[in-house]
């Protein structure tokens, strides 16, 4: 599967033009995870990993100063059985996102069942809406390298046996300081994870000195709601950096947790402000009606 890919370099454009009752599919010969790669985006915004890097998968450069960096548009598509892996440390997403500027856009796509993340964004300024994230077997969603974008209703749901996170958010793990830090603001989110009785999933996973803005955000099956990791991450709460406002937590075990980066524990759970009337990606805890005719497997 590794050979199978689809990737878009610096410069390039890609346009999906789907509609909502007729997505463009990409899939593997199988149906069944890890049955080919994924779609590799990379664009020239900014990343924290340096001014330029290559990509994890299609060793493609990435990165720059051009924060309205143009990659297309993709409007209604659905990515499946993804994820093809390279070793235990290099593999595909469904949708790997490497410095992709906002003047490209993505909405209404979903990522179904692949065998790692959903979408990752490493670094960059791109702004999506309407994302599904369903079933894929490591994170729903993922960012790291400085990801700074602007984001409307987010719908992810865990495999019932394995997936990990609906968020995994880091800054840069070799310094947890690098500037650009990522800060993406998602507005409108439901997560569904695997089970409150589960002992390792987390809604969300926030570490390496991620900022982030949640706003609208509802809860459900996850031993964890947020589990917040370092120092530096932990002083974003304190500065208002990293916050969740109006949270609705369903069958969430513990709400929040901290540990500082010698391990000690830490209270984390000023950052989150609790409203039982969240609606989340707009149904609460129920599919949205915007994922409707489109995506499948919900």
């Amino acid at each position: 599967g590794t050979s199978a890919y689809i990737a878009v370099a610096q410069g390039g454009k890609i346009e999906v033009n789907g509609t909502a009752t007729n997505p463009v599919i990409m899939t593997g010969a199988e149906a069944k995870p890890a049955n080919w790669g994924g779609l590799v985006i990379c664009g020239k915004a900014p990343i924290n990993k340096g001014t330029s890097a290559t990509a994890e998968v299609s060793d493609l450069t990435y990165g720059g100063t051009d924060a309205n960096d143009n990659s297309g548009s993709i409007k209604y598509l659905r990515i499946e059985y993804s994820g093809a892996n390279f070793n235990s440390e290099k593999e595909f997403n469904g949708l790997s996102l490497f410095g992709v500027g906002k003047g490209t856009t993505i909405e209404y796509v979903q990522l179904y069942k692949g065998s790692d993340d959903g979408i990752e964004f490493f670094g960059g300024t791109v702004n999506t809406k309407y994302i599904v994230s369903s079933y894929n077997e490591d994170d729903q969603f993922d960012w790291t390298e400085g990801w700074n974008g602007t984001n409307e209703n987010w719908y992810g749901v865990e495999d019932a046996s394995t997936g990990n996170r609906g968020i995994e958010a880091d800054n840069n793990s070799n310094n947890h300081t690098a500037t650009p830090i990522s800060n993406p603001t998602v507005k409108n989110l439901t997560l569904i994870g695997r089970g409150s009785a589960s002992t390792e999933p987390q809604a969300m996973k926030l570490r390496v000195g991620t900022y982030a803005t949640f706003d609208n955000v509802v809860l459900k099956n996850f031993a964890t709601g947020f589990d917040v990791e370092h120092d530096e991450t932990l002083e974003a709460i304190a500065s208002g950096k990293l916050k969740a406002t109006k949270v609705k937590f369903e069958e969430i075990a513990t709400k929040a947790k901290g540990k500082k980066t010698d391990g000690t524990s830490a209270d984390a759970s000023a950052i989150f402000t609790e409203d039982t009337t969240a609606t989340g990606a707009g149904n609460g805890s129920a599919v949205p009606t915007w994922a409707a005719g489109w995506t499948t497997g919900l």
